[in-house]
C-alpha cells in the first residue's frame, strides 16, 4: 500500500513540474506578448485539465516507481521534460497559446454593442478580445456578454 501512495505522490510531483513549465512558457510568451494583465497562478489555476493530469500522475509515478527498468524511466521523463521545456522558446510557446487559449472569429454581444474579433484570453471576470472594426485590444466585462 505505501509503494503505491509512493508511486502516486510521485507521479503527482513530476506531473506538476511538467505542467509548472508548460504554463511558465504560456505565460512568457503568449499572455505577456499579448500585454493581457494575467497572473501566473491564476493562469495555471484556471487551466489544470484532470483528464491529462491524473492519468498522467499514474502512468509517471507507476513508470518510476514499479518498473525497474531506469533507462526507460529516464527516457520517458527527460523527452517529456524535453517537449515542456521547448514550450520557453517564444515561437513554441505562442503556438501553444494560441492553441490553448484563442478563440477566432467570435460574435459577442452586450446591451448596446455587438463586437466581432478574436478572443484573445477568456479569464474569470474580463474577456481580453481583439476587434477587427476597432483594430485594437479591448477588455469585456463578462457578466454584461449576453450568450
Amino acid at each position: 500500500m505505501t509503494k503505491l501512495f509512493q508511486a502516486l505522490f510521485t507521479g503527482i510531483f513530476i506531473t506538476f513540474f511538467l505542467d509548472f513549465f508548460v504554463f511558465l512558457g504560456i505565460q512568457l510568451n503568449y499572455i505577456k506578448f499579448h500585454k493581457i494583465d494575467l497572473y501566473y497562478n491564476i493562469l495555471f489555476a484556471d487551466h489544470q485539465n484532470a483528464l491529462i493530469f491524473f492519468p498522467l500522475s499514474f502512468i509517471l509515478g507507476f513508470l518510476v516507481i514499479y518498473i525497474n527498468n531506469t533507462k526507460l524511466s529516464l527516457i520517458v521523463i527527460a523527452t517529456l521534460a524535453a517537449l515542456t521545456l521547448s514550450t520557453l522558446l517564444p515561437s513554441i510557446g505562442h503556438s501553444v497559446g494560441t492553441t490553448l487559449l484563442m478563440k477566432k472569429n467570435v460574435s459577442l454581444k452586450d446591451k448596446t454593442h455587438s463586437f466581432h474579433g478574436d478572443i484573445y484570453y477568456d479569464g474569470r471576470r474580463k474577456i481580453t478580445f481583439y476587434d477587427y472594426e476597432l483594430k485594437k485590444m479591448i477588455l469585456l466585462n463578462k457578466k454584461d456578454i449576453k450568450q
